[in-house]
């Protein structure tokens, strides 16, 4: 793992782990993905890592991360729903949507998810050095 951490740049890494941890999630939330969730996953984890590195206290990190989070799917939603009709996912039903691409209810789900993830990158962002 050491060796890893030396020798893979760590925003690969957390991309890496982003594309495979948010397609996981979403399995095991709706029982089905996408392989945009894998893009989305990576992007999402090399923002935190950003924010991580940010001075701001730790809510202001997960805030920043559920709004990075919520940024990244708003823009694949607009690519591959609105603008392909791949309708991958459609979030019109839900309060508080934005296009039917991202809502309030799983905003708030990103910010949860932001508390454990930014850790982790604080995490791999030391141990890499």
């Amino acid at each position: 793992m050491k060796l890893l951490l030396h020798t893979v740049p760590t925003p690969i890494l957390l991309f890496v782990l982003g594309a495979v941890g948010y397609p996981l999630i979403e399995l095991l939330w709706r029982g089905r993905t996408h392989w945009t969730m894998s893009l989305a996953g990576g992007v999402s984890m090399v923002l935190l890592l950003y924010i991580s590195r940010t001075a701001l206290p730790l809510p202001a990190m997960w805030f920043a991360g559920a709004l990075a989070i919520t940024a990244v799917e708003f823009a694949i939603g607009c690519a591959v729903n609105l603008g392909l009709h791949w309708e991958i996912w459609d979030y019109s039903n839900l309060p508080l949507n934005l296009l039917g691409q991202v809502c309030l209810p799983f905003t708030a789900v990103w910010f949860v998810l932001s508390i454990p993830a930014v850790s982790l990158c604080q995490i791999i962002d030391r141990a890499a050095g």
